[in-house]
């Protein structure tokens, strides 16, 4: 696994012995390379009420990157709004598919985060379960994004073909730190 490169250090992140941090709303993280296929690790906590995710596969179709790629929620489940759901707790494919309850760690502590696409086929880890599977462009996604928020995007998830974005930008603090990718060939598709 190699180290991620970001393109910029928007304000008001702060890089200190190699934990990047915020404590309110900043611009996106955006990374310097883009990748297809690739497995994505990191640690994040996050504040008390906190709210942000990774977004992938993502495109500038729309004014919102949350309108056209699919998001990794990392959230305070306790005291968050979005924590009352599963379909948008920590480690959701946001407002699509959920995750068990009570891997999450509480505010203020470092969680895990495991992050596949390869092809369609995409998983989300937390602390070293995974929680979430499923199959871009399935019929299971299509009807899934159909019944969403997302039904006014058609090509939500399925435009774009690579990963270019990190944590979006609520209010609150959120910590991230031993950020690595692995970009992935066609040959380690089964060996997940």
């Amino acid at each position: 696994m190699a180290r991620v490169g970001i393109s910029r250090l928007s304000p008001g992140w702060h890089l200190d012995h190699g934990t990047l941090s915020k404590e309110g709303p900043v611009d996106d993280l955006i990374t310097r390379e883009q990748y297809a296929n690739f497995e994505l690790e990191l640690e994040w906590k996050i504040g008390n009420a906190g709210n942000s995710g990774i977004f992938y596969r993502g495109t500038r179709e729309y004014d919102h990157i949350y309108w056209s790629g699919p998001e990794y929620q990392l959230l305070d489940d306790a005291n968050a709004s979005d924590g009352k759901s599963r379909l948008t707790a920590a480690a959701a494919a946001y407002a699509l598919y959920g995750p068990p309850a009570g891997i999450v760690k509480p505010a203020d502590q470092w969680n895990t985060t495991r992050l596949i696409v390869n092809g369609n086929h995409v998983e989300h880890w937390l602390n070293g379960q995974k929680v979430v599977e499923y199959e871009l462009s399935s019929p299971d996604w299509k009807a899934r994004v159909a019944a969403s928020k997302f039904k006014a995007y058609p090509n939500y998830g399925l435009a774009a073909k690579r990963l270019h974005r990190h944590p979006r930008r609520p209010p609150g603090t959120l910590s991230i730190r031993h950020i690595r990718i692995r970009e992935l060939t066609p040959a380690q598709a089964g060996a997940q």
